[in-house]
């Protein structure tokens, strides 16, 4: 009865499924793994700081990881340029960055985010920094980019106003070197709002956690769809046999051993 999964036809079926499943149940986990990651990545991001916690100095804490982002880091210099970072929200507001360049000893400038103001960008109402040498102390945040949230990407801001916050972004506008990360000061002065400190990117559940979590119950359902597709052709093939052998499947028709008669042809009447 079951000689047939000894066909050559049987032999390839049977190894597709026995290499199609292990490798949809290989890439569900794996998805469910990534999934699994993002998750806690978020908790450890969204987990809040130690609030005894001393502040490091800046060189110490580079570059930008999902360990050192939003810890606490000191650093000394001067301020100079100051830009304005327009269309940034807060506590569902509108309102926009101040954002100045601190030179440090080193002869690099750190983007320092000295606080947030609500409506349009206006450098009239913007603060202006503190003179001399200053110690500032402000949580790190990696370079922003084109697709970061919240961040303006369109271009054609007018002179003194900045999109995106990162070395890429300032180092046709700057004459110095730049540090890859920014400060946002977590007690400004001035009337400014203080900018808290984002999770860094790929640790929060967004579209793309969802995605794994998606893709994870893809894979499975592949791999339960090969074994349902085996069992019910096995099934059919079972089943054919048994009609074969109850004498239940029609028998082809017999062919006739007479020979075709030959077509008729019409005779010539001999002319008189």
């Amino acid at each position: 009865m079951h000689r047939f999964l000894l066909t050559p036809r049987w032999w390839g079926i049977n190894v597709f499924v026995a290499l199609a499943v292990p490798v949809c149940l290989f890439m569900g986990t794996w998805q469910l793994g990534r999934f699994e990651d993002r998750v806690d990545s978020h908790k450890e991001a969204a987990g809040a700081r130690p609030t005894d916690q001393a502040a490091a100095p800046l060189d110490s804490l580079l570059p930008v990881d999902k360990k050192t982002s939003g810890r606490l880091a000191s650093v000394s210099g001067e301020y100079a340029d100051q830009l304005l970072v327009p269309e940034r929200r807060l506590d569902g507001k509108s309102g926009f960055y101040v954002l100045t360049l601190l030179r440090t000893d080193t002869g690099k400038a750190v983007p320092v985010v000295r606080g947030w103001l609500p409506g349009a960008a206006d450098a009239a109402r913007a603060p202006a920094a503190p003179t001399g040498r200053v110690e500032v102390t402000g949580a790190l945040q990696a370079s922003e980019s084109a697709g970061s949230k919240g961040v303006y990407a369109s271009g054609g801001l007018p002179a003194g106003q900045l999109g995106v916050i990162g070395a890429a972004a300032l180092v046709n506008l700057v004459p110095y070197g730049l540090y890859d990360a920014w400060l946002t000061v977590q007690t400004p002065a001035d009337g400014l709002t203080p900018v808290p400190a984002q999770a860094p990117s790929n640790t929060g559940l967004d579209l793309k956690a969802f995605q794994n979590l998606g893709y994870t119950g893809e894979w499975f359902v592949f791999a339960a769809f090969v074994l349902f597709m085996w069992f019910r052709l096995y099934r059919r093939e079972v089943e054919t046999l048994r009609d074969a052998e109850a004498g239940l499947l029609p028998e082809p028709a017999e062919r006739s051993t007479e020979p075709a008669p030959a077509p008729a042809t019409a005779s010539a009447r001999p002319a008189e």
